[in-house]
């Protein structure tokens, strides 16, 4: 069996699944931010009046902080008060930062577990080998009377990547080169597996950054394979006892897909979909108003670092508005710990409160009509940060960071 047929086996009490089967599987982990609200509201119809399990809910807000609106302050204020009503032990308030970001730091997806989410870049989590999907808010609320949710057993995909990534050529760059191939709907409610040299040697941060953007072409699930590195990251972040699965080798797969990067350039994804991917170099010199590093794809520390490095000593383009948003708090601490906030600032850029922030195009740092933005985030469809006249390419962090300093989309220098 794959990674994400013997996980399913093991939450629902079956020795084998197959593609297809339908299951009914325990869930580990129920992940909502804001939109808990709108789960709130289906929990209360169902008439349940506890939820099946306080310690196995996490509830956070990430989308809309600090609440741009009176609507989302009274979001913010029914779900403290739902929290408490509760006794719900996971929440983070606004203070801590992106859902996606705040799960792993405080050990809360863990290898062969199911975690579910209503958000859709759930699959980050995948990179620790736990089988993570976004779900609906009425799916979820059914998650919190009963912990269980019915799923049907993926096909997979294996992708084997073997090779050295060139100086300033990123995970991000890979998996933007991955969706280009397959197309938005290349994995549709397909399982993922990442395996091979240059993924074994990834960091924890990188990998994070492939299971994010399998979504954009429509995955279910998109796994890491568990090794050493997983566990020690997960030792580290949680004493609760877990299983590290991993595919039978014997394992069936719909596709196997091998990738050597030895001559991958730095990628970039155009307007406005995420598979309409060029190298940086095809679209070099076009001009840009602003350029964002952040998101639950790369505000992580390493993207920071990459960044901070190259605008070191430099100027933003007094065309650009650089925003910088960490992650999260412990992140954003790391980096003033590190100095690249300093960094950050005196070059011109702009440090924004670990959040969403212009990524979902709520209330920071959206576009005006035929503006043009180079983002780390991770969707470029028409509307997504701000004006629907707006043009948003999505990047690496040395994309960005290079590009913010000459005011034009800029390949980074690869030796």
């Amino acid at each position: 069996m794959t990674i994400a047929e013997k996980i399913l086996a093991k939450a629902s009490g079956k020795k084998k699944v197959v593609p297809n089967d339908i299951v009914m599987a325990k869930i580990d982990v129920a992940m909502s931010h804001e939109n808990a609200d709108v789960v709130l509201r289906s929990f209360r119809e169902i008439g349940v009046r506890h939820v099946w399990d306080r310690d196995k809910i996490v509830i956070l807000f990430d989308h809309r902080i600090p609440a741009e609106s009176e609507k989302s302050a009274a979001t913010h204020k029914r779900l403290r008060e739902f929290v408490k009503e509760q006794g719900i032990t996971h929440f983070y308030d606004m203070k801590e930062g992106i859902c996606h970001q705040i799960l792993p730091e405080f050990g809360l997806c863990r290898p062969g577990e199911v975690l579910v989410g209503t958000d859709s870049h759930t699959t980050t989590h995948g990179a620790f080998g736990t089988f993570a999907t976004g779900i609906g808010a009425t799916e979820m609320s059914g998650v919190w009377a009963t912990g269980e949710l019915w799923f049907k057993a993926p096909e997979s995909i294996k992708i084997t990547v073997n090779g050295s990534l060139q100086h300033h050529v990123s995970a991000k760059d890979l998996i933007l080169h991955i969706i280009g191939m397959l197309g938005a709907d290349g994995a549709d409610y397909k399982a993922v597996e990442f395996c091979g040299e240059t993924i074994h040697t990834m960091s924890i941060a990188s990998r994070m950054v492939l299971s994010n953007l399998c979504m954009e072409m429509g995955a279910k699930v998109a796994f890491v394979l568990p090794d050493e590195k997983t566990i020690s990251y997960v030792k580290e972040h949680t004493n609760k006892k877990f299983e590290v699965i991993v595919p039978d080798e014997n394992a069936q797969y719909i596709k196997e897909l091998p990738i050597d990067v030895t001559n991958l350039e730095p990628q970039i994804a155009c307007p406005h979909a995420v598979d309409n991917v060029k190298p940086v170099k095809d679209v070099a010199g076009i001009k840009i108003h602003q350029a964002l590093i952040g998101s639950c794809t790369n505000g992580r520390l390493e993207d920071l670092a990459v960044a901070a490095e190259i605008v070191e000593h430099k100027k933003v383009h007094p065309d650009v508005r650089l925003l910088v948003i960490p992650a999260s708090r412990k992140v954003y601490l790391q980096a003033i710990k590190q100095g690249y906030i300093e960094i950050f600032v005196k070059a011109g850029g702009l440090v924004l409160n670990p959040g969403c922030g212009p990524c979902l195009g709520a209330h920071q740092g959206l576009l005006a009509p035929g503006e043009v933005c180079v983002a780390t985030t991770n969707r470029n469809f028409k509307g997504r940060m701000g004006s629907p006249d707006s043009f948003v390419y999505l990047a690496s962090p040395a994309t960005v960071a290079f590009s913010a300093l000459t005011g034009e989309i800029t390949a980074p220098e690869t030796e």
